[in-house]
């Protein structure tokens, strides 16, 4: 296990912190590709379209390429959601990350190193419409290289996030991930997350079953204050 450390991104990293955000993303595409051809529809799909080409035109060739054209394109269907949000986030908070996370208090970027490689990241920015009268911290772009799995990398930036939070006066912690990340699901409830919704980002997504959960933790001073409220303390 080689050793790491967790310090916030500078410049020079930016490369690096591109290429792990983007292949991280691009390791989803074969279970989304899993998860659409078990779909009850897909199945029906891979099933009728073909023989429906058989009843019209007779020929086992044809059927036979009308089921890799539709493979093809349940594949860039399960390409869409990953490659969209990539694109989105690099013409939005990541097209400049320090200027989206670290020019302002409240806010913060670390990635983890390890042998002088960024072999991890984590980045946070405050909610602009915060819930139930609570200052929130939204946790994003949590990942770790392959290679360095396994190492309690992950669980580290999460809480170096959860500190940050609460050293900043927040009262809640939020995040969005998807209902395929499994390992990154289980991260979050061990580490006290609570699922608060689940929900499709897009209507597009409805078709494929693919929908998002976000989850908050609610940081110790604030689980304090709501108790003394409750008891009648404040």
């Amino acid at each position: 296990m080689a050793p790491y450390h967790i310090r916030k991104y500078q410049e020079n990293d930016r490369k690096r912190v591109i290429d792990l955000f983007s292949m991280a993303k691009a390791e989803h595409i074969p279970a989304t590709f899993r998860h659409i051809l078990k779909l009850p529809q897909t199945l029906v799909l891979l099933l009728g379209g073909p023989l429906a080409v058989i009843l019209v035109s007779g020929s086992w060739v044809l059927a036979f390429v009308a089921s890799l054209a539709l493979l093809a394109a349940l594949r860039f269907l399960a390409k869409y959601p990953w490659k969209q949000y990539v694109v989105m986030s690099l013409h939005t908070d990541m097209s400049d990350i320090t200027k989206s996370y670290l020019s302002e208090r409240g806010s913060g970027f670390w990635v983890a190193e390890s042998k002088g490689q960024v072999v991890g990241m984590v980045g946070a920015l405050p909610v602009k419409q915060p819930t139930l009268q609570k200052e929130q911290l939204e946790l994003l772009h949590l990942c770790v290289a392959p290679e360095h799995r396994g190492q309690g990398i992950a669980k580290a930036l999460v809480r170096t996030v959860l500190t940050f939070a609460r050293d900043q006066g927040y009262g809640e912690v939020v995040l969005t991930t998807s209902m395929l990340q499994h390992s990154a699901l289980a991260l979050y409830q061990r580490l006290g997350f609570q699922k608060t919704s689940q929900f499709f980002a897009f209507k597009k997504w409805r078709l494929i079953s693919f929908s998002q959960i976000q989850f908050a933790y609610c940081l110790p001073s604030a689980q304090v204050s709501q108790a003394l409220e409750q008891g009648g303390g404040l």
